[in-house]
């Protein structure tokens, strides 16, 4: 039985890492937490019948609290109650698919109990990747990544050694606006933004899916995770994704991943390496799928995908101003206050205006992250009046 907790239980990941212990009698939900879905997680709790639950906001977890006190389910609120449940559920493994920054204080969590991590919150790796790592080394937490660009990856490495790796090949969707000019991007619409041609993910998400933005964060990730330069990373858009990653090797060899576009699969991998189970993901159809393409980005109409490689090159807390200025411009744009066009603008200036921290610390990284998101507050503001 592999005890699991899913942190961040209702998002896209968290409920499709549920349906993966639907689909697998073997995993067993311990723990679960939100931030203040009440009606979510109580249905939850009513199915899976964890031993802890925890909301991050306290009025939702009085609420729970009294729902399913016929459950005998532990309810505990705040951030100390998330801190409380990671500490204290006897989790084998955790899920940690919270949406944002705010993940990071999760994946801390879960580094100081040693246990095995799925990370689905790539923000944690993109803004304090390096320090993570060190931690996670200390502590003996095995990370293990739930982004399928990252889980492809990880199953391609085990073709060969570190030495051996020539360069990484993050393939990318496209987005729905691949192949479009920078004139025909003015008018784009919120639902034009959110309408992906081939994932079904979260709103913020798939908007820096459209820029780009997402990809250039699976550079950094990439490279803190696998320990790789960023002149060993390359992006190649793949419309179909079918085809979620590939790994060059020194011989020339080329060694990719496969399967439908399903994040079920890379939860159930991460949560049973180093074996593989059944699980809800449906086969590949090779006749189906026809053909397979492959094209290069369009970093001029697309520049945060450039961006992100400048910021994996000037380190430090450089990565984490990138994801702060970015979670402002992208919440800004899904309230409709401003423009598509406008992200990248909002994103290049706070980059450029943000001061670099001194040291490399977890403290420094969530002190640039909050510099990072004043100065991008207010250049959202100054483009609203211009408006």
């Amino acid at each position: 039985m592999l005890k699991t907790a899913i942190l961040g239980s209702t998002g896209s990941v968290g409920t499709q890492a549920l349906d993966v212990a639907r689909h697998n009698p073997n995993i067993k939900i311990t723990a679960i937490t939100a931030n203040k879905s009440v009606a979510a997680v109580e249905a939850q709790i009513r199915e899976f019948r964890p031993e802890y639950a925890a909301l991050e906001d306290e009025a939702a977890a009085l609420d729970l609290k009294a729902r399913v006190a016929d459950c005998g389910t532990k309810v505990l609120c705040g951030r100390a109650g998330v801190s409380e449940l990671i500490a204290k559920t006897d989790a084998d493994a955790f899920v940690n698919s919270v949406i944002g920054f705010d993940g990071l204080f999760s994946t801390l969590e879960v580094i100081k109990t040693g246990k095995r991590l799925a990370l689905s919150n790539k923000e944690s790796i993109v803004a304090a990747g390096e320090a993570v790592m060190a931690l996670a080394k200390k502590s003996g937490t095995e990370i293990l990544p739930v982004d399928s660009e990252h889980c492809a990856i990880h199953q391609c490495l085990r073709s060969g050694t570190h030495g051996e790796i020539s360069k990484l090949i993050i393939t990318a969707s496209g987005g729905p606006f691949y192949g479009k000019t920078t004139e025909e991007l003015e008018n784009v619409t919120l639902a034009d933004a959110l309408a992906h041609p081939t994932w079904a993910m979260g709103k913020k998400i798939t908007i820096d899916s459209a820029t780009l933005m997402n990809k250039g964060f699976e550079v950094i990730e990439a490279a803190r995770l696998f320990d790789v330069p960023a002149n060993k990373i390359e992006v190649v858009v793949h419309p179909e994704s079918i085809i979620h990653s590939m790994v060059e090797y020194i011989d020339s060899a080329v060694i990719a991943q496969m399967s439908v576009p399903d994040m079920r699969l890379c939860v159930a991998y991460a949560l049973n390496y180093p074996d593989r189970i059944k699980g809800a993901t449906p086969a590949l159809d090779l006749f189906k799928t026809a053909r397979l393409t492959f094209k290069a980005p369009d970093t001029k109409t697309f520049p945060l995908l450039a961006l992100a490689f400048k910021a994996l090159d000037d380190g430090m807390t450089r990565p984490a101003v990138l994801n702060a200025a970015n979670e402002i411009a992208v919440n800004a744009f899904l309230r409709e206050e401003i423009s598509f066009k406008h992200i990248p603008e909002v994103v290049f200036d706070t980059y450029e205006k943000t001061p670099e921290m001194s040291e490399l610390t977890v403290e420094s990284i969530y002190a640039a992250d909050a510099e990072a998101r004043r100065i991008a507050t207010e250049a959202t503001k100054a483009i609203i009046r211009k408006r």
